[in-house]
């Protein structure tokens, strides 16, 4: 059980205070956190989903909501959960009016709400519900997780990324490729953004997702990305859809560290997944075939790291940037407590001195700086502990 689920556990089991909100990218187990937290639970739990082909209206949530209602039988009340919420138009509204009419009938019903768009979900939990919810998200699943529940290798990890639903897969390559592809991929892409979210150019943000998968941990202009879709299509639009994908848990692009001002927009972004299985699932490399080209192995290396620091960054533990001035650059810039943590990755031996990181330390003396593989920390050491453990964070 993933240690969120202690933390919602805890918080159903107090006097009702907060509608509880679970948000994160698809198959990270949002579903399966919740149904394993109420199954613990000594009142009534009822369990809804609204993840449907088709959309469905306000008045499905009011007959969940009267249906939990009418099975309370004493003062410990019961639970609803609601699970993809976000496909709902108007969902918070109708929340909203449901969760007031409760707590002036002093109504003992917890609400648990399920969305995998955390910051699609953010927008109609900040426009309706100010004040009445708390957030508890899932990141993808990390190393250490995935090497308890499936006794993976470093290799598997880095090459099959962290989903478990397809864990059981990986003796299939193919099969594991076309389920990441049709289940996870499209479906992300479909239902958690295209079908929330007006996209003017579709096939535009399907191929800058394409290309963020192809040219992950690398810093790449808008104008180069625009020669490379052969779209026309402009900058704004570009970063607009990098956002929708990042909201998504699924791309983002990593804004140029630059002092106490981050220029996400006005600088060339460095792409990077949330999860390297999104890099290899379509590159046709078997996991050996991948671990024998020395380059694309060693981009899959520091996207896993990238993401390990994009995970953390999702939870509000740190907030990730790179750094490059003229020939110097720092492949990731952690900031956590007003702190600033330099982490250069290398997949091969490395000296332990590296241009960047003393360009940089001498231009915004960092808290910390580690070099990760190489001669430094091993790549399975920092993979396997939380990113607060080497950044300061909360």
């Amino acid at each position: 059980m993933r240690p969120q689920a202690a933390t919602l556990a805890a918080r159903l089991n107090e006097p009702r205070r907060f509608i509880q909100v679970v948000a994160g990218p698809r198959q990270v187990g949002k579903s399966t956190l919740v149904q394993q937290v109420t199954q613990t639970l000594a009142g009534p739990v009822r369990y809804a989903s609204a993840d449907e082909p088709t959309l469905r209206g306000a008045d499905w949530i009011a007959q969940q909501w009267e249906a939990a209602r009418l099975s309370i039988t004493d003062r410990r009340g019961a639970v609803l959960a609601l699970d993809e919420i976000q496909k709902i138009p108007a969902w918070s509204e109708t929340v909203k009016r449901l969760w007031d009419e409760d707590s002036r009938a002093q109504r003992p019903l917890q609400a648990v709400l399920l969305g995998s768009a955390p910051l699609l979900m953010a927008q109609g939990l900040t426009e309706s519900l100010a004040g009445r919810f708390e957030t508890i998200t899932l990141p993808h699943w990390s190393f250490a997780e995935m090497r308890a529940a499936f006794g993976w290798s470093l290799d598997q990890f880095i090459f099959y990324g962290g989903y478990p639903g397809a864990a059981s897969l990986i003796g299939e390559p193919q099969r594991w490729a076309r389920y990441i592809i049709d289940s996870l991929i499209e479906t992300s892409i479909a239902r958690d953004v295209l079908l929330l979210t007006r996209v003017d150019k579709p096939a535009l943000l399907r191929r800058l997702f394409e290309l963020s998968c192809r040219y992950s941990g690398q810093i790449l202009s808008y104008t180069k990305m625009l020669g490379q879709l052969q779209d026309a299509g402009n900058s704004t639009t570009l970063a607009h859809y990098l956002e929708l994908l990042a909201s998504a848990g699924m791309v983002c692009g990593l804004p140029k560290y630059a002092g106490d001002v981050a220029r996400s927009r006005g600088s060339s972004p460095k792409l990077q997944v949330f999860n390297t299985a999104l890099m290899t699932a379509a590159s046709g490399y078997s996991l050996a075939a991948a671990r024998a080209d020395r380059e694309f192995w060693g981009r899959l290396v520091e996207s896993a790291v990238g993401a390990h620091l994009a995970n953390a960054a999702m939870l509000g533990v740190c907030a990730v940037h790179y750094w490059r001035e003229r020939n110097h650059e720092v492949d990731f810039i952690a900031k956590a407590r007003g702190q600033l943590t330099a982490i250069e990755v290398k997949s091969g031996r490395a000296p332990l001195a590296h241009a960047g990181t003393a360009a940089f330390t001498q231009a915004f003396k960092p808290w910390r700086s580690l070099l990760v593989g190489g001669d430094g920390i091993a790549i399975e050491d920092f993979l396997s502990e939380p990113v607060a453990h080497w950044v300061g964070g909360l």
